[in-house]
């Protein structure tokens, strides 16, 4: 309940707005708070100075005020930290259910300042720290979690420090209107059906003889006995050897060749095909309730394939 509270608390009082393009961080946008820290040392300046006065100790006001002023400048730069900051989202690589989405922001340092210990955070806790020297502009990534197939949104950010000294806490809310597709998690690897046409030619991955196709990059949801391990040590990368033979087929991946699984069941097996068949270059089709998607080959048509299955059965808001 009170958590509840304080979250109406907050969007009457900051009133976020989604937003796009490029976003500056004025003195408007940026908010400072004492830690607990601050706090605490606030309380002990407190002490100290009632001390001096008790006692008349001329060296003692010295020291209390130096320390006032060290922690006020240290406020100065909580917020110098973050002042005229640049910040625009960057694109969003589609990920499976399961596996973290990254997102991508630019930020730029148009100033001779150094920026240190920015931290990005999101709602639920999940945050990046990272540095951005003067004049300067970098890529700062934010792994959030895909828990389920759809769209989904970065939603409202926190940019803050606590910088030089963490007596203040100074930060900033930014909402982009930046979201990554997640696709259904593959299911476990599983024969592709048989081909339901004799058109076109494509290339069918076969348990007897197999040809070497060649090495390409891995893709999440790869069987591991596939990956080439000697390419790995040889610094060449992830990547997945292709065995094929020719067959003259093209390939029908049909939501009715799954009669007894439930919905989510039958997207994570169609996943996995539209997976396989790509990679093994075949030409192939997918069909879904109301959607069919006519047999082709090639990274295009795998990602069109891979985001009807994502938003399928979600609805026109989540397109």
């Amino acid at each position: 309940m009170f958590a509840a509270l304080q979250q109406k608390f907050r969007t009457w009082l900051f009133r976020p707005k989604i937003e796009s393009g490029t976003v500056t961080l004025n003195q408007r946008r940026i908010f400072i708070l004492p830690t607990r820290q601050g706090l605490g040392f606030g309380f002990v300046l407190l002490l100290m100075l009632l001390g001096d006065i008790n006692y008349n100790l001329s060296l003692g006001y010295v020291l209390t005020f130096l320390l006032a002023t060290a922690a006020a400048m240290s406020m100065l730069h909580a917020f110098r930290n973050m002042a005229q900051l640049e910040i625009r989202a960057g694109r969003v690589e589609p990920a499976f259910a399961g596996d973290p989405a990254w997102f991508v922001f630019h930020f730029h340092n148009h100033s001779e300042l150094p920026r240190h210990q920015l931290t990005l955070r999101d709602a639920a806790g999940h945050t990046t720290t990272f540095d951005l020297p003067a004049q300067h502009s970098t890529r700062v990534q934010l792994s959030i979690p895909a828990t389920q197939r759809g769209w989904l949104s970065s939603g409202r950010l926190t940019l803050y420090t606590e910088f030089p000294l963490g007596l203040f806490h100074a930060w900033s809310y930014l909402h982009f209107d930046t979201r990554a597709l997640v696709y259904p998690k593959p299911a476990a690897p599983h024969p592709l059906p048989a081909s339901t046409a004799q058109e076109g030619a494509g290339k069918l991955i076969s348990s007897g003889d197999e040809d070497f196709a060649g090495l390409r990059s891995y893709v999440a949801g790869d069987a591991l006995p596939r990956i080439a391990w000697k390419a790995l040590a040889r610094e060449q990368g992830l990547m997945v050897k292709q065995f094929s033979a020719t067959q003259g087929h093209e390939l029908w991946l049909d939501w009715s060749l799954l009669p007894h699984a439930d919905t989510e069941r039958k997207l994570e097996m169609l996943t996995r095909w539209v997976l396989d068949a790509d990679a093994a270059q075949l030409r192939y089709g997918l069909r879904l309730p109301g959607t069919e998607l006519a047999p082709d080959i090639g990274t295009t048509h795998r990602e069109t394939c891979l985001q009807s299955l994502a938003l399928f059965g979600l609805g026109a808001g989540q397109s």
